[in-house]
């Protein structure tokens, strides 16, 4: 359509759009809008990144949550989860073989769980990066207090990954049970960006109830927090969970938000996550083209790969093995991105001062 065609050119130019502007963007995009969409990101990724993609080693390290999110193949009630705790030296383990393989940035993600006290992964934390003080640590470990991110941010971590899934508060009760809330993943967010972590959030493409709004409402809300990571995979339902009938999101929609999340935060670091490569073969080259310059293939120990299962027919579990980056470097070779092993922080890092700025401020008056 001719108007999103102008809109998109204006996301480009202003890097926002109104509320209305984006809904009815993403309400009505057919695959003229997403072809002009993706070549915008792969221009404005070009500008800022060249052709570059980032590798980060995945490390599982538990599948235990007490969450219960209605979506996640892991949650507290899904009785067919295998459950598995990974120890310090298990973690070190999975380190050095990435290193040794050219890895510089390590992602720690797990379920919520209490068994991980601060003192652990403190000191998990200080041991990886005295032993690599040239690599990243990134922790996905969900929501936790300020006191305990700032004990995280202390021992050296650098990055912090919590999806805030939708925007929308009403669409986010939906999503979770009772007790989980859109305004405590907020305080989340905004305490982690205080502190000084490089912060990470994104959302699901297509989950159950969503609508364009909601993906609007996301739109803006990224556009506030101006993360430095934005992880946007589609839904797939898992079958033990509420949404097991439901529909997976689909791929276009998943590629049409990548392309305006990287129009819209030109910086950031994007990943094409392991979702997209499930409901499509060629899910992370098309995430590429889509403006995502990420990728993070599975350094977790081989016995525990297929018990992280988050949805149905995970793909990856095998084949995205941290082994395989012979195989990665040529399928985006043949796309014309070079994988590399560098750390590939956030450009404006380094010139960004967290405390006392403008975001604190919008977290007060949020009341989060």
């Amino acid at each position: 359509m001719e108007s999103n065609i102008r809109l998109i050119n204006k996301l480009e130019k202003e890097k926002s759009l109104e509320m209305d502007e984006f809904a009815m963007l993403i309400r009505t995009f057919d695959s003229t809008d997403l072809e002009f969409a993706g070549e915008r990101a792969r221009f404005v990724r070009e500008m800022h990144y060249g052709n570059k993609v980032y590798i980060r080693g995945l490390i599982e390290l538990t599948s235990y949550c007490r969450c219960g999110c209605h979506y996640c193949g892991i949650g507290r009630d899904v009785r067919s989860a295998e459950r598995y705790r990974l120890e310090s030296e298990d973690v070190l383990s999975c380190c050095e073989k990435g290193y040794h393989l050219g890895f510089r940035t390590f992602v720690i993600q797990g379920g919520e769980d209490p068994y991980y006290s601060d003192d652990m992964l403190t000191d998990m934390v200080r041991r990886i990066k005295l032993r690599y003080p040239d690599c990243a640590v990134t922790l996905s470990l969900g929501e936790r207090s300020r006191a305990s991110y700032e004990k995280l941010f202390e021992a050296g971590t650098d990055r912090y990954l919590l999806r805030h899934e939708t925007a929308d508060e009403g669409h986010y009760s939906r999503l979770h049970p009772a007790g989980q809330t859109l305004k405590e993943r907020k305080r989340c967010l905004y305490d982690l960006k205080e502190i000084g972590f490089q912060v990470g959030t994104g959302f699901m493409a297509g989950s159950p109830w969503q609508t364009a709004e909601c993906l609007a409402k996301d739109m803006l809300f990224m556009k506030e927090i101006d993360p430095e990571m934005v992880g946007i995979g589609p839904f797939i339902p898992h079958h033990e969970t509420l949404f097991r009938d439901e529909k997976p999101g689909s791929v276009d929609l998943t590629l049409f938000m990548l392309a305006l999340t990287r129009i819209m935060l030109p910086e950031s670091l994007i990943p094409a996550t392991t979702a997209l490569g499930t409901l499509d073969s060629r899910g992370r080259e098309k995430g590429m083209l889509s403006g995502a310059n990420v990728v993070m293939p599975n350094l977790s120990p081989m016995n525990v790969r297929k018990k992280y299962l988050l949805y149905d027919n995970k793909a990856y579990t095998g084949s995205e093995a941290a082994e395989s980056l012979d195989s990665l470097r040529k399928s985006m070779g043949k796309e014309g991105f070079e994988v590399v092993v560098e750390r590939g922080d956030h450009i404006g890092m380094k010139l960004r001062e967290y405390k006392n700025t403008e975001i604190v401020k919008m977290g007060e008056m949020h009341n989060v």
